[in-house]
């Protein structure tokens, strides 16, 4: 009988142990990123000292595939943005990034990072143990807070800009630029890479909300941008679709000047 009951002891303890691991192999799931954030803070470890960065304004859009983020140093409008695809499972979330641009240079060589994420009630906690940064190796620690409604719109996703220019007059003059743009969740965000007549490259981002209204024009109200004109203003913006992946935006400004750009959905 003792014998018997050690036992049933055993097999009760490793049926109890199978099923532990059973429900703990099966409750890590993969992260759902889709949406749009704002970070609240960026802290940063080089190995010898941790900075927490307090005025870094960014946003970050999640579409079902690609990724976006556009940020803006509130001291000295010092701008950066990324944009490229993304893939997640149980292990966090991996960023294939094919395009950045900060300041005065651009890079548009594929890059991967991967995360460690960790979900919250409000956002979530994105990890980076290894990255260059100034050229150290880092870790880089971010938190987000989600931020605008379940909403959906046919701009939903990311796009990149194919041409573009300003109409004076009878006088049509076109820009030389990389521009991205993302939507979602009533979010959107742009980046773009200037170059002028003489070279010189200049990196501008914004971000804000947009609403849709009837099918044709769209309101935007940018929270913060590299340019102080437009940071805090809102803007009508007559849009045309062009079937799903393609359409052009007109800006009318007060002088009656437009400016005219077109734009085909990001496709990695």
């Amino acid at each position: 009988m003792l014998i018997k009951s050690n036992g049933m002891k055993y097999l009760s303890f490793c049926f109890i142990a199978i099923v532990i691991v059973s429900c703990n192999s099966t409750s890590k799931k993969a992260p759902d990123m889709q949406g749009a954030y704002l970070m609240t803070s960026q802290t940063v470890n080089d190995g010898t000292k941790e900075t927490n960065y307090s005025d870094v304004k960014q946003l970050k859009i999640y579409t079902d595939k690609d990724v976006m983020y556009t940020q803006v140093i509130a001291a000295d409008s010092t701008s950066s943005f990324g944009v490229g695809s993304y893939t997640s499972d149980t292990s966090g979330v991996t960023e294939n990034i094919i395009y950045t641009s900060r300041d005065s240079s651009f890079d548009d060589s594929a890059k991967s990072y991967k995360l460690i994420i960790n979900k919250t009630a409000d956002g979530y906690n994105q990890v980076i143990p290894d990255i260059m940064i100034n050229n150290t190796n880092s870790k880089l620690t971010e938190v987000y807070q989600s931020v605008g409604k379940k909403q959906t719109s046919p701009l939903d996703g990311v796009w990149k800009q194919t041409r573009s220019y300003d109409i004076k007059g009878t006088d049509t003059i076109w820009y030389n630029r990389t521009e991205y743009k993302a939507f979602n969740n009533g979010y959107f965000m742009f980046g773009q890479t200037a170059k002028d007549s003489s070279g010189k490259i200049t990196t501008g981002i914004g971000f804000g909300t947009f609403s849709m209204i009837g099918n044709n024009q769209m309101k935007e109200t940018d929270l913060n941008s590299t340019y102080a004109i437009i940071a805090g203003q809102s803007f009508m913006i007559d849009v045309n679709l062009n079937g799903n992946d393609a359409y052009r935006q007109i800006i009318t400004h007060p002088d009656s000047s437009r400016t005219v750009e077109f734009y085909e959905r990001l496709k990695l």
